[in-house]
């Protein structure tokens, strides 16, 4: 069975669509940002804990505090992008469990009273709404940077705090000159899928 999703669809979101590392200086809105976030807050979560968090980096002050976290590959990358976004999991998200599972609103307490199974809950789920995140830049017709070269407790307190954990950088913007790698390769059907 073919996929239902238009071909044109498929490349954009996944089979053309590559890892930018040089960007035009086109202006990201921040109603893109907005639609970008209103199509991906429908992803899947456990509990629909919804843990991702994500602090914008528009003013050329903060940019130059964040650059200096950044691996140093990563800088002049980070420095020129048309927007920066630090993805980061709330470790209290469960606050908002009640308004989020509210046929379940003891989740709160049955499953996440303890800061270390919330840490843990949160940088799974967090990380799976990165990724809708990166598709959801791609469906805008941006494309997205995402890095982990970077210091990490240097971003937490820089930016965040103690109940916020940061899972990566995401540079977006419209794909500049030279703006690709060549695509690395990927382990074939056989080499991942097994059947028990």
């Amino acid at each position: 069975m073919s996929l239902v999703l238009d071909p044109a669809a498929q490349d954009l979101l996944f089979r053309e669509a590559r890892t930018a590392n040089t960007f035009t200086d086109e202006p990201v809105t921040e109603e893109q940002v907005q639609a970008i976030y209103d199509l991906v807050k429908f992803g899947p979560t456990a509990f629909n804990q919804s843990p991702l968090r994500v602090t914008l980096v528009r003013s050329a002050e903060a940019r130059e505090r964040l650059v200096q976290h950044m691996a140093e590959g990563n800088q002049a990358k980070t420095s020129t992008a048309p927007l920066v976004a630090i993805l980061s999991a709330d470790n209290e998200f469960h606050e908002e469990l009640p308004q989020l599972f509210p046929h379940f609103p003891q989740a709160k307490d049955a499953f996440f009273a303890e800061r270390p199974v919330r840490e843990g809950s949160a940088t799974l789920n967090a990380a799976l709404q990165a990724a809708y995140f990166i598709i959801g830049v791609r469906a805008a017709g941006l494309a997205a940077g995402p890095m982990t070269g970077l210091d990490f407790e240097g971003i937490r307190k820089e930016f965040l705090d103690d109940d916020h954990t940061p899972l990566m950088v995401v540079n977006i913007g419209k794909p500049g000159e030279d703006a690709w790698f060549p695509r690395s390769p990927r382990l074939s059907y056989d080499e991942v899928v097994t059947t028990v």
